[in-house]
């Protein structure tokens, strides 16, 4: 008695087969590893931070004062204005912003009084700021001489510690994403039809549907494993913060799943649109190069000029990148990020709409 054919067991047969070739493959073993790992080390050793000071003005501070219009005037103090009392304490628990100052005139001497909050999050730099308030409130008071003008009031509030590891591996892990979607994808498909190995699957009971689901487990699985490996060293030597342990890794690994399954959508735009096996990087690079540069994979995309950062918020591994952030250093859930799942499904929705389109069989 024949037994009828089993597609479920062709396609993890396929995915098994698939599996091999790519722990076979070098380039997918640097792109997915490699790469990542070798900039979590230079960064995890080098330790640093950002070079500039973020100062938030406190809602209902005096903007006009000789201790704001000093501080405007110093490159390494970035104010920020116009947020709220909750924001601002949110970002000195988990070191967004250094301190919060607050300006107020006082009806008596000296004409103004400063308070200055800082965080135990970013003590260098508050120590910075310490350094620039104290010369910058003697400097104030000595060109006006006696009275005063401005006394200086200081405290601080209790926060996490941020390191650099904490906003370099979440980038990192979504550049190996990217690269394992987009490159692995297009090459893998390109090579299946120009070998005709698609053609001979079609000469058998296997479902279009079986290889790609096929293929598509076989790439999820290595990635995975690979960000399971980048996250694991990250917070274990260079202390990379998962504030909720477990629970904080499954939820960064369902990131990525997402993820993948976007810029596998890439990679099948890709080998649809490529007329030979050498025009595949370049295309490519066209969609990985402007993400890997502009997503906020190595510095913030507030450091980038007012006119380029709509171009970064537009592109889908800003949002990867922001989601793991929060859920890794802030303790958020899934719910909590959802603004950023939601469009980088849009973004799924409309690539698979354009690989539809262009995906070639034969």
């Amino acid at each position: 008695m024949n037994r009828p054919y089993s597609n479920t067991k062709a396609t993890l047969a396929l995915a098994k087969a698939s599996f091999r070739s790519i722990m076979r493959s070098p380039s997918a073993v640097v792109f997915t590893l490699a790469f990542p790992l070798i900039f979590i080390l230079v960064f995890g050793f080098l330790g640093g931070g950002r070079v500039r000071v973020d100062v938030a003005i406190a809602p209902g501070s005096d903007l006009q004062n000789p201790v704001i219009a000093a501080l405007e005037k110093i490159s390494v103090v970035h104010l920020i204005r116009d947020k709220s009392t909750e924001e601002i304490k949110t970002a000195l628990e988990k070191g967004s912003y250094d301190a919060v100052i607050d300006v107020r005139r006082n009806t008596g001497q000296p004409a103004f009084l400063a308070s200055v909050q800082y965080t135990s999050a970013s003590v260098d730099k508050g120590n910075i700021l310490k350094s620039v308030l104290n010369n910058l409130i003697y400097s104030v008071n000595a060109q006006d001489r006696a009275p005063a003008v401005a006394e200086l009031k200081e405290s601080t509030v209790q926060g996490r510690v941020y390191r650099t590891i904490d906003f370099i591996l979440p980038g990192q892990l979504g550049f190996s994403l990217l690269s394992t979607g987009v490159f692995g994808t297009a090459f893998v498909f390109f090579s299946l039809r120009q070998n005709l190995v698609i053609k001979r699957f079609f000469a058998t009971p296997v479902k279009r549907s079986s290889i790609v689901f096929g293929e598509g487990i076989a790439r999820i699985g290595f990635a995975l494993l690979g960000a399971v490996f980048i996250i694991l060293v990250g917070h274990f030597c260079f202390h990379f913060t998962l504030v909720h342990g477990a629970v904080t890794v499954i939820n960064m690994l369902l990131l990525s799943l997402m993820g993948l399954i976007v810029f596998m959508g890439f990679g099948f735009v890709v080998s649809g649109i490529a007329k030979s096996e050498s025009t595949i990087p370049p295309i490519s690079n066209i969609i990985t190069l402007p993400q890997f540069l502009l997503s906020g994979t190595f510095f913030s995309i507030e450091a980038f000029p007012s006119w380029l950062q709509p171009i970064s918020r537009a592109l889908p591994l800003t949002y990867l990148n922001d989601a793991m952030r929060k859920v890794a250093f802030e303790g958020a859930g899934l719910w909590d990020v959802k603004q950023q799942i939601l469009i980088i499904a849009v973004w799924g929705i409309g690539v698979y709409a354009v690989a539809v389109k262009v995906f070639k069989w034969e």
